[in-house]
């Protein structure tokens, strides 16, 4: 099913540097030719959105992005392209390898990340071909940051980094929706919805469709009916 709304999904980026395997790790772990890979530095040059089904993580969105450290004019503005990527994004995967060192374009991403409070996984990828990168920050454990080993080319880790995904969406789940604190179970909950010329044929709005689908979540009972109708409704309930 992937007529699911945008906005509905889950935005999973995938950031990092020039070839360190982005768009390899998307394809391995979604099993299918996502994104596209060469060997040549700089082949993504533009944000990638794939939406699709995927397992037990329902309708996620897949993005991968240019690297942190494109070079010249045209690289700053891939980097800028990369930073409004932070808006959209619900989990962001950083990925490393060996060959390069930890540094200020890591550094910054991270701080972003955790400034917008978005959760944060680092994954170094090609660990069956290159060493430990040099200075990973010493905070990293102190920070609960999950830092997993992959390869992209012959899957190990795979399942570990599908698992932490998992465990991460389920966290956010967890977290305030829109009704905590006011929606208990069993509650009975008169949704007003003007249908104007603005909304799409057939259909609800986005932020209808959210709210409703939160009242169900909370094992509450829903009553939608337009605004002319709202005294016939409250009549029919013997308000």
């Amino acid at each position: 099913m992937n007529d699911t709304p945008r906005g509905d999904r889950l935005h999973i980026s995938f950031f990092g540097r020039r070839n360190v395997g982005k768009s390899s790790l998307i394809n391995a772990l979604t099993g299918q030719q996502v994104a596209i890979v060469s060997a040549l530095p700089g082949t993504t040059t533009d944000p990638v959105y794939k939406s699709m089904e995927f397992q037990a993580l329902g309708p996620v969105v897949f993005i991968d992005t240019p690297g942190i450290d494109d070079e010249g004019s045209l690289g700053e503005l891939r980097i800028e392209k990369t930073k409004e990527v932070l808006r959209k994004t619900d989990l962001g995967i950083l990925v490393i390898t060996g060959q390069q060192h930890w540094g200020a374009p890591e550094s910054k991403l991270c701080q972003e990340l955790q400034t917008r409070k978005i959760p944060l996984l680092v994954v170094m990828n090609k660990w069956d071909e290159t060493p430990e990168p040099r200075g990973l920050p010493d905070d990293f454990e102190a920070a609960k940051v999950p830092f997993i080993k992959t390869s992209a080319v012959t899957g190990a880790g795979i399942e570990a980094l599908f698992a932490e995904l998992l465990r991460v969406k389920k966290a956010e789940d967890q977290r305030m929706h829109l009704v905590d604190g006011i929606v208990e179970p069993g509650n009975l909950v008169v949704l007003v919805t003007p249908l104007d010329s603005g909304a799409p044929k057939g259909r609800l709005i986005l932020p209808q469709q959210q709210v409703l689908r939160d009242i169900l979540d909370h094992d509450a009972l829903a009553l939608v009916v337009k605004e002319t109708d709202l005294a016939l409704a409250l009549k029919q309930l013997s308000f």
